[in-house]
């Protein structure tokens, strides 16, 4: 396996007006790829969106957004949009995108106090992770399940592989 580091690409995250959810997650991911100083090594990137309707939800920081983001996603179908991009050592960028959608069941005022509680909000998009207990208060997705997680398995490895990276 090669080496690698991770590192925490330093850029302005707000939408522009009007941008849809798409094209923000898209974008996101390249200007991510393209902060970091050019090198040999490739660099992949990523962002992940969650989208009721062209509204894009926040990165939750405080229990009353994760709140006021549960209590629009309960009982309601939502689009996760994860975008990666991938820029080789030449420059080029190539990039991909994983759409899910995502149904919450209905949630009670105490489902969403005892998700709250648990702090499994913090700095998600939308006020969630599927990974841990919210996967127990969605009734079903239709896509990836590893782009709702934050990094499209498939997608990133159809990125890798096409870019020459050795996969193993």
């Amino acid at each position: 396996m090669s080496d690698f580091t991770v590192e925490a690409a330093d850029i302005d995250e707000t939408p522009y007006a009007r941008e849809v959810p798409r094209e923000y997650a898209r974008r996101m991911a390249r200007e991510k790829a393209l902060a970091l100083p050019l090198t040999d090594a490739f660099v992949l990137a990523g962002d992940t969106v969650v989208a009721c309707g062209r509204r894009v939800l926040p990165k939750t920081e405080d229990e009353a957004t994760a709140r006021a983001c549960l209590a629009l996603l309960s009982g309601r179908r939502h689009r996760v949009l994860s975008a990666i991009a991938l820029r080789a050592p030449d420059g080029s960028v190539h990039e991909r995108l994983s759409e899910t959608v995502v149904r919450f069941k209905q949630l009670s005022k105490e489902e969403i106090d005892a998700y709250v509680v648990g702090g499994e909000w913090e700095g998600k998009a939308g006020g969630y992770a599927i990974q841990g207990t919210a996967e127990g208060l969605i009734a079903w997705i239709s896509g990836s399940h590893s782009g709702v997680v934050g990094l499209p398995l498939f997608e990133t490895r159809t990125l890798l592989r096409g870019a020459g990276f050795p996969l193993g």
